[in-house]
């Protein structure tokens, strides 16, 4: 019976012309008892790559920090910043090599060098590339939301749009999602955060 205090969650994450949008909403529950109502679970891992979560927050937390500074180190020797494909596969490693003792959390990387890449990955590394991807517990209602308005080429502001429609659409279905949206927008001018509640 412990898989019903597994935390739920929803994160999306969607490419568009010039960089990636990453949302997640901001409820911590476990199993019906809802921990806290104000959590980030989107996070900057470098200046032009980000990752958003579903799962245990300080597993993630903890993950963004070791590969944050493993990044700033590599940026250092290779004298660039690092791709977020290198960013994806880095924490592939790490979450295979605590395949015995995982990092419970999903995860999904987005980011820009010359084109926008997002990447999903789950508690044992696996690393899977898309346009646009959702992780948790309210996964299935926002993916239909994602493949029905999803489109190449989509512009900044229906990206944004996009996200915050599917995160909504998730937290209406999954009593494990809601009490607000975290965005991330990267671009190769840098990113923006912004908050909103509902």
């Amino acid at each position: 019976m412990a898989f019903q205090f597994m935390p739920g969650a929803t994160a999306v994450g969607i490419t568009f012309s010039e960089g990636v949008v990453l949302a997640a909403e901001k409820r911590v529950s476990y199993g019906n008892f809802v921990i806290n109502k104000n959590t980030k679970k989107t996070f900057l891992v470098t200046d032009y790559v980000g990752a958003a979560c579903a799962g245990m927050i300080a597993d993630m937390q903890v993950l963004v920090r070791q590969v944050g500074a493993l990044a700033k180190i590599r940026k250092l020797e290779i004298r660039r910043n690092v791709a977020p494909n290198s960013i994806a596969k880095l924490m592939s490693v790490i979450m295979f090599e605590r395949r015995f003792f995982p990092l419970l959390t999903q995860v999904i990387v987005g980011g820009i060098t010359d084109k926008p890449s997002i990447y999903t990955l789950d508690p044992v590394g696996s690393v899977l590339p898309d346009d646009y991807a959702a992780v948790g517990t309210g996964a299935e209602m926002a993916l239909g939301v994602l493949d029905s308005g999803f489109k190449k080429q989509i512009s900044r502001e229906k990206a944004r749009e996009l996200a915050i429609k599917a995160i909504r659409s998730s937290v209406q279905r999954d009593s494990a999602s809601g009490d607000g949206i975290d965005v991330i927008i990267t671009t190769t001018s840098g990113h923006t955060e912004e908050t909103m509640s509902f």
